[in-house]
């Protein structure tokens, strides 16, 4: 019921012919005449002020492509873990930010600068959903733009407790690191994730995934620059 809600508010809804998964919102950018796109999930939203204190912040920063919100989690507003990981700032608060830097976030919580997200080719629709975020905000990176986290900013999520596959989302994740570590990561980082893969049972289910896909995306491969996979490694170890 989520498009019958949208429209009866008065939103302009796109009905895709099919299911695109998180590329689908590449379509709603196309489609948008302002300078930011924010986004939002059917079980998010931003809270009243955030949208028009982030224009004013994108506006003053014109290097900066993706402002990540801090996420309130459930009624009770739990910290969301991803947002105390970018609150530490593991890759400091570099001169020209308005906040710590990034190279993540989660898609319901960002606005973005519509020129450079379409630049870089939005979301993939190889990914489809469950960890595509890593790959643009690479990309992102690579193009030379800026991404922060700002705290000021803040998105409310109520995530449904039912109609969940905790373990087809689990492959998933492990199908889609997969995929962005052979598209933009060094194959020795490739090979360690695959054996990091092997491990579980839905490791190995996504591996399988990944090998069924990986024929789609061999010709797309393009490294990171050195000085973003060297943020990229820092975060993770390797």
């Amino acid at each position: 019921g989520t498009a019958e809600v949208a429209a009866a508010a008065g939103a302009r809804v796109l009905r895709l012919p099919g299911n695109r998964g998180a590329a689908a919102r590449n379509a709603g950018a196309v489609e948008a005449a302002t300078r930011y796109v924010a986004f939002a999930d059917d079980d998010s939203w931003w809270a009243p002020g955030s949208l028009a204190r982030a224009v004013e912040i994108l506006d003053a920063h014109p290097r900066v492509a993706l402002l990540a919100a801090r996420v309130l989690v459930g009624a009770e507003e739990r910290l969301e873990p991803v947002s105390e990981e970018m609150a530490a700032a593991p890759l400091g608060r570099p001169d020209g930010l308005p906040g710590p830097a990034i190279l993540g976030f989660l898609a319901c919580s960002v606005i973005v600068r519509r020129d450079a997200f379409l630049d870089v080719g939005g979301f993939s629709d190889v990914l489809h959903f469950a960890g595509e975020e890593e790959l643009l905000a690479l990309d992102l990176a690579a193009a030379g733009w800026g991404m922060a986290y700002v705290p000021e900013l803040v998105v409310h999520h109520h995530p449904s407790r039912t109609g969940r596959d905790p373990a087809g989302r689990r492959r998933r994740e492990v199908r889609n690191r997969l995929l962005t570590t052979w598209l933009r990561r060094p194959l020795p980082v490739l090979a360690r994730t695959a054996a990091s893969a092997l491990r579980t049972a839905d490791g190995r289910a996504g591996l399988a995934a990944a090998v069924r896909v990986l024929p789609r995306v061999l010709r797309d491969r393009r490294p990171l620059p050195p000085e973003v996979e060297a943020d990229r490694a820092r975060l993770a170890g390797y």
